[in-house]
């Protein structure tokens, strides 16, 4: 065998072959994969394709030989034409654990050269970067080092939400979807103008509510070490951990007036957290015209995998106790898994309604429809949102304005319109990749701009909707949600909605 230090011009046939299902993807187009009967010869490998269905979030694994050098082709989804190839030839880490990381790496980069918004890669040579991240991979000892040069070739897409996460945070990523985890209580995400990690809420109760952590805040430390550059799933891991630990967080907070802003170090206990997804209540109501009724409120604090059947169950239950009306909760609201969102939308919709628009990497607009949609309840419908509210929560109250059926009353929300897959690579790790961008179902444009609510929570709407509470309701009554200023302002923007259709 040839020294590799002195030579990389050794290549070896290595078979790619579908790997397992993971998460849910919104992306609903096929992609053809190839079975994989290659010749060693360099750009003109022939493949025969085969046709695959991307369900979940990905199919990719990629089976690989020991040996002195990768020879892979890759493909290109085309329906019409078979699939595109190209040979590459680099050096193989004699490291075990750099070498498994190497296996990672192609994955990640041949999943992204496939289903990437970006077909320029951020205007840049995708295959090159392949090579020249090998290259600077291979002199490496340590799978920490690997994954960081990984990482580097990832940022180069100019986009923070196209990332990798090692095995070990992708189960603490997986626990959270499935609604428990043991932490702080903290939803972050980057911002991505500024790149910093920018706290988008805290469950109430938590560890971090209780310590005063607001939403809105930059998580500048973890222990005492910088978070410049770290993604938010790595900052999540870092908070993670034992009940009964603690961490140590250094907070940037911002004062609502703008007038000035303060940083201090916070030390948490580290508890179990349920991550119930749904809270319901009664909210006695009196109308304009006098008479007592029922608003049924639901809040949605993350759309987990139970979040669609706990909203099925909620609103059931409110229909059985005879609410009049609804107010549907997402501040601070964070996403999650999309399709859960899709699922609560077609609680509320009848028909073959769209519920978002996406938009591919060739530009070409795919509605998602509904297919003869049968809502729960017709009673009227307030959505509150706020800064907090992203991904999901956005995709939920776009589909439910837009085709008329609710009010939005609140803050314009935080603005993020991209539709992420997530693949379990074959080390356990996970690639999320920007795969499309959505509109809403009127086509209005969500990514970096956000949903502007048709009334707004200003200081003029608070105080004229707690002269209404004080003048309708007895003070010694009032509960904390009919003393949130926001939820006045929904039942007073039912009232108004209800009167116009009174009227007409």
């Amino acid at each position: 065998m040839k020294n590799l230090s002195q030579n990389f011009d050794v290549r070896a046939k290595i078979p790619l072959k579908l790997g397992k299902p993971t998460w849910e993807i919104l992306f609903p187009r096929r992609l053809w994969f190839p079975t994989w009967t290659c010749e060693e010869k360099k750009l003109k490998a022939k493949c025969c394709g085969r046709e695959g269905w991307i369900e979940s979030a990905g199919k990719s694994a990629f089976g690989f030989g020991v040996s002195a050098a990768l020879f892979c082709s890759v493909f290109s989804y085309s329906p019409a034409a078979l699939a595109e190839s190209l040979t590459v030839a680099f050096p193989v880490s004699r490291a075990p654990e750099v070498n498994a990381v190497q296996r990672t790496l192609v994955e990640a980069w041949g999943l992204i050269r496939e289903t990437f918004v970006d077909p320029t890669f951020n205007h840049q040579d995708w295959d090159l970067k392949l090579q020249q991240t090998m290259v600077e991979m291979f002199p490496l000892n340590s799978a920490d080092a690997a994954y960081t040069k990984i990482r580097g070739m990832l940022s180069t897409l100019g986009d923070p939400f196209t990332r990798i996460i090692s095995p070990k945070e992708y189960q603490g990523f997986r626990i959270g979807s499935d609604g428990n985890l043991q932490g702080v209580g903290l939803f972050i995400n980057v911002e991505p103008r500024t790149g910093h990690l920018i706290v988008l809420s805290c469950i109430d109760g938590s560890p971090a509510a209780r310590a005063g952590i607001h939403q809105g805040d930059e998580l500048i430390e973890i222990n005492g070490e910088r978070l410049d550059g770290i993604d938010s799933e790595t900052a999540a891991q870092r908070l993670r951990g034992n009940a009964g630990t603690t961490v140590t967080v250094k907070v940037h907070h911002v004062k609502d007036s703008g007038t000035g802003s303060y940083i201090r170090e916070v030390k948490l206990p580290r508890e179990l957290i349920k991550l119930s997804p749904i809270s319901s209540a009664i909210i006695p109501h009196r109308s304009p015209d006098g008479h007592l009724t029922k608003t049924g409120y639901v809040k949605l604090s993350a759309f987990s995998q139970t979040a669609a059947e706990d909203m099925r169950n909620a609103i059931q239950e409110l229909e059985n106790q005879g609410v009049h009306s609804y107010i549907l909760d997402l501040r601070n609201n964070p996403g999650g898994l999309v399709k859960a969102g899709l699922d609560v939308a077609q609680m509320w919709l009848d028909g073959d309604e769209t519920l978002v628009n996406t938009i591919d990497r060739d530009g070409n607009m795919l509605p998602i429809n509904m297919v003869n949609g049968h809502a729960i309840t017709h009673d009227p419908l307030a959505v509150i949102v706020n800064e907090g509210s992203a991904s999901a929560s956005e995709i939920l109250a776009g589909a439910l304005h837009d085709n008329g059926r609710a009010i939005l009353v609140g803050h314009k929300t935080f603005g993020k319109g991209k539709i992420q897959s997530v693949t379990e690579l074959h080390d356990g790790s996970a690639l999320f990749v920007t795969v499309a961008k959505y509109l809403s179902p009127a086509l209005h444009d969500i990514d970096q701009v956000g949903i502007t609510p048709d009334v707004q929570c200003t200081t003029e709407m608070l105080n004229s909707a707690k002269e209404i509470s004080s003048s309708t309701k007895d003070k010694a009554s009032v509960s904390s949600l009919e003393a949130d200023s926001c939820i006045m302002v929904a039942e007073h923007a039912l009232d108004m909605e209800e009167s116009k259709g009174t009227a007409s």
